[in-house]
């Protein structure tokens, strides 16, 4: 039996989340918009995705509101950044739980302090808004050469559009 492609069965807002955001690939692109991604090319190198995966998953993202593409870059909605506790989240799960190091570490612009799984600033005990932070290569980030990974080595403003 062929592998369904929704949930229509499931009474349960976290199936229809993941009818949005739960096809492989699709929390990574999310992510890398939040890291200030935003061009197609860009996405392309640093996901290493192929290029028919990325035009579909896109394209489904615009087509839910999650993003909009303008000209040729594709931005966060308002819905998209919304996500940022899902993706902030769900990445230090994994570092807790199955890796050794983290791999970014995400710095409260306002108070200079790294923020806690839970997105709060450990000095002040804000929610920090993803555009209130500053992320940095944490000590388990790979050292890939492509020029996005280059771009994402040195500090810089979440969501702020990067060009490589």
């Amino acid at each position: 039996m062929a592998l369904g492609k929704d949930y229509a069965a499931q009474d349960c807002s976290l199936a229809r989340a993941l009818e949005v955001v739960g096809e492989r690939w699709t929390l990574l692109i999310v992510r890398d918009a939040f890291y200030g991604v935003r061009r197609f090319s860009d996405f392309l190198v640093h996901l290493d995705i192929p290029r028919a995966v990325l035009s579909a998953r896109l394209q489904s993202l615009v087509d839910a509101g999650v993003l909009v593409k303008d000209g040729h870059d594709y931005v966060l909605t308002e819905m998209g950044r919304e996500l940022w506790p899902v993706v902030h989240t769900l990445a230090r799960w994994a570092e807790d739980h199955l890796s050794a190091e983290p791999c970014r570490v995400f710095v409260h612009l306002a108070c200079g302090t790294e923020i806690g799984p839970d997105g709060r600033c450990a000095k002040c005990g804000r929610h920090v808004a993803p555009e209130e932070l500053e992320i940095h290569a944490g000590p388990g980030v790979r050292r890939r050469t492509d020029p996005v990974s280059m771009v994402l080595r040195k500090p810089h403003r979440l969501l702020e559009p990067i060009r490589t």
